[in-house]
C-alpha cells in the first residue's frame, strides 16, 4: 500500500515546462501560426532523425499514416498487412483509404510482425506492409524489406511509438517508402498533437504537402483533391524544443529501463527482450505477466505503481473490424498476438523518474512473487 508521504507513480507523464510555453506565446505574438516557418524549421530539425529524408508535418500521426497511404495510390481493391496488435489506427488508416486489412500475427519478443507470417499472407492483391515498431522496439525490418523487395511491395513504416528507435544503425522511418510518426503529449516527444512522415522519394513528399493543404502549393492553384490536415506553427515551436531534448530523454528512458531489467526478479514476471542491433527507445517498458494480470495491476496500483495495458483487446476483435470478418466468414489465426494481449503490463520508464521511484517500481513488481 501507498505511504501517505508518496505520491503514485504515474506510468506516463507528459512534458510542458517553460521552455515549451514560452515557444507557444512567441509564435502566437508573431501572428504565423499555421504552416509557417516554425513548421519548415521542424521538419528540416527531424529530418536528421531519419537519416536526412524529406519530412512533412501533418496534425496527428493517424493523418500521417492516411495521407502516406493516399500519396502511394493504395486504395480501394489493394490490401496492406498489418499487425492485429497496435493502436487500432494502424488498421483504420486502411480502411480509410479504402483497402483491405490482412492481419499477421508477431513475433512474441519484439511485439512486431512477424516476417514469416507476413509472407504466407501475401496475396496478388497486396500492396504494402505496415510494420508497427511498437512500444518503441523496432520491427524485424532486416527480414520485413527482403520480403517486400521481392514481391514489390511498398513498406509503410508505423513509427509513432519509436522516435529515434533504430535497427543495426538505421532509424525507424528511412526504411520504407515511408515512415510516420506521432506527436502526442504521451509520445516520448510531443508538440502538443501533431504528426510527420519521412521519405525519400521527393515527388512524394511534394504530392504528401499537397494532400495535406487542400491540394495546393500555391493559394487557390489547387493541383490534386486534398484535405486540410496541417500542422499549425505553435505546435511546430513546441516539437522543436522537445526534439531538443529528445537524445537526453532517450538515454534517460533507456537508462531506466536497464535499472529495471537488471533488479526485476519476480519469476513471474518477463522483461522485454532487445533483439541483436536493435535499439529501443522504450516507450513503453511493457513486461509479460505469468498468471492473473488483473490482481498483478490491483497490486501494483495499490503499491502506487501506474501500469497499463497496452492493448487488452487486438484490432481484429475490435467492433468495426470482428463484425464484417464473421459476417464474411473470415478468420484469423493469431496465437502470439492473442497471448501478448492476454499478458502485457506496461510500467513506468519515462523521464522523469527518481532513484526512489525505479525503486519504488521495483520492490512492487519483486513482490508479486510467485502468488499470482
Amino acid at each position: 500500500m501507498t505511504s501517505i508521504n508518496e505520491q503514485p507513480i504515474p506510468a506516463a507523464r507528459p512534458v510542458i515546462g517553460e521552455d515549451e510555453i514560452e515557444a507557444a506565446v512567441r509564435v502566437l505574438r508573431s501572428g504565423r501560426v499555421v504552416q509557417g516557418p516554425e513548421v519548415a524549421a521542424f521538419e528540416e530539425g527531424f529530418s536528421r532523425l531519419v537519416d536526412g529524408r524529406h519530412c512533412v508535418a501533418v496534425n496527428s500521426g493517424t493523418s500521417a499514416l492516411h495521407l502516406l497511404l493516399l500519396a502511394l495510390g493504395i486504395g480501394p481493391g489493394d490490401e496492406v498487412i498489418v499487425p492485429s496488435f497496435s493502436f487500432a489506427a494502424s488498421a483504420n488508416a486502411v480502411r480509410l483509404v479504402g483497402a483491405d486489412v490482412v492481419f499477421a500475427d508477431i513475433e512474441p519478443g519484439s511485439f512486431g510482425l512477424d516476417p514469416a507470417a507476413v509472407e504466407a499472407a501475401i496475396t496478388p492483391r497486396t500492396a504494402a506492409i505496415m510494420p508497427v515498431h511498437l512500444y518503441g522496439h523496432p520491427a524485424a525490418m532486416d527480414k520485413l524489406m527482403p520480403i517486400a523487395e521481392k514481391h514489390k511491395l511498398a513498406v509503410v513504416e508505423d513509427a509513432c511509438q519509436a522516435h529515434a528507435a533504430a535497427l543495426n544503425g538505421t532509424p525507424v522511418g528511412a526504411f520504407g517508402a515511408g515512415g510516420t510518426f506521432s506527436f502526442y503529449p504521451t509520445k516520448n516527444m510531443h508538440s502538443l498533437e501533431g504528426g510527420m512522415v519521412s521519405t525519400a522519394d521527393a515527388e512524394l513528399a511534394r504530392t504528401l504537402r499537397l494532400l495535406r493543404n487542400q491540394g495546393m502549393e500555391q493559394r487557390y492553384a489547387n493541383e490534386i483533391v486534398g484535405a486540410n490536415m496541417r500542422m499549425t506553427d505553435v505546435s511546430a515551436a513546441v516539437g522543436r524544443v522537445q526534439l531538443a531534448k529528445l537524445e537526453g530523454w532517450t538515454e534517460q528512458r533507456r537508462a531506466n529501463a536497464a535499472y529495471l531489467d537488471a533488479h526485476i526478479t519476480a519469476p513471474n514476471v518477463i522483461t522485454p527482450p532487445v533483439a541483436e542491433g536493435a535499439r529501443h527507445i522504450y516507450h513503453q517498458y511493457t513486461v509479460r505477466i505469468q498468471g492473473d494480470r488483473d490482481a498483478a495491476m490491483a497490486r501494483l496500483t495499490e503499491a502506487g505503481v501506474g501500469n497499463a495495458v497496452y492493448y487488452p483487446t487486438p484490432i481484429h476483435r475490435l467492433k468495426p473490424y470482428w463484425e464484417p470478418d464473421q459476417k464474411a466468414g473470415r478468420t484469423w489465426d493469431l496465437p502470439e498476438t492473442e497471448k501478448a494481449a492476454a499478458e502485457v503490463v506496461s510500467l513506468p520508464v519515462h523521464p522523469s523518474l527518481t532513484e526512489g521511484d525505479l525503486a519504488r517500481i521495483v520492490t512492487a513488481v519483486n513482490s508479486l512473487g510467485e502468488s499470482l
